[in-house]
């Protein structure tokens, strides 16, 4: 029963692929059949990504977007991932700074671009603020919950042996919650990525947002709104396939294997 469900390794690509093939080819037919002169067909965005790739300004968008994720979620994980663990190991506090956490948690991130413009100004530090906004709820409620379901055998075990507090996070208690960790940090990175795109077409002068916005108002390139929109998409799904990955790490595995 397994061998049906499980895809073959040929499937993996090749249905995705013809999904896609599909999706540019009804695309490609909606275009000539309304005959439209705005809504810009595949080869037209094609040929638009090659112009911005001659002028090199591409991956320079390319680079600024990503390094602000990188920047802005690498702060929410840094602060997120020890206060989540801690919250976690401590009910009381949990208690205490859970209502906090739960207000704030459903503020959009877009919501705080008028303040980070105040504090921060037009730049890179508001666009780097949104996004660690963005990021750092997710992972720290993602930490909590995945060390309120570690076992409580677990920890008694591992206090029967001697482990102090220190020692059994980092033996037990984390390996235990990594699963869930990682796909808080998944969302969390989806998130960031969403944001920084938003960030960037009010905030910043620069990135995929701003060639986006830059491009509709710069003589309606609808063809170089589409190819921004393309890349932004597909750069989301090689950052989240990165995240799936690490599913298969030993650490992860025995994560799973104890939940299941």
């Amino acid at each position: 029963m397994n061998s049906l469900s499980k895809p073959r390794n040929w499937e993996k690509y090749f249905w995705p692929v013809l999904a896609a093939a599909l999706l540019f080819a009804i695309w490609h037919y909606c275009v000539v059949w309304t005959g439209t002169n705005i809504f810009p067909s595949p080869l037209d965005v094609e040929k638009g990504m090659a112009e911005l790739l001659h002028k090199g300004v591409l991956w320079d968008d390319i680079e600024d977007s990503v390094r602000r994720v990188a920047v802005g979620f690498g702060a929410a994980a840094v602060t997120g991932i020890p206060l989540g663990l801690t919250l976690g190991l401590y009910p009381a506090a949990n208690q205490m700074v859970n209502p906090v956490l739960q207000i704030l948690r459903p503020i959009s991130p877009i919501a705080w671009i008028p303040i980070a413009i105040i504090l921060f100004g037009v730049g890179d530090r508001a666009a780097v603020f949104l996004i660690f906004l963005g990021a750092f709820f997710p992972i720290v409620l993602a930490c909590v919950s995945g060390v309120s379901s570690v076992p409580s055998i677990f920890q008694r075990t591992g206090r029967n042996f001697g482990l102090s507090s220190t020692q059994l996070l980092a033996r037990v208690v984390f390996p235990a919650a990594l699963p869930q960790i990682l796909i808080g940090l998944r969302i969390a990175l989806g998130i960031a990525w969403v944001v920084v795109v938003a960030a960037e077409m009010i905030a910043v002068e620069s990135g995929l947002g701003y060639l986006v916005i830059d491009s509709r108002n710069s003589g309606k390139r609808y063809d170089l709104v589409i190819a921004a929109m393309l890349l932004i998409g597909v750069i989301g799904l090689i950052l989240d396939l990165g995240f799936r990955s690490l599913e298969g790490l030993p650490s992860v595995r025995w994560g799973f294997r104890h939940e299941s």
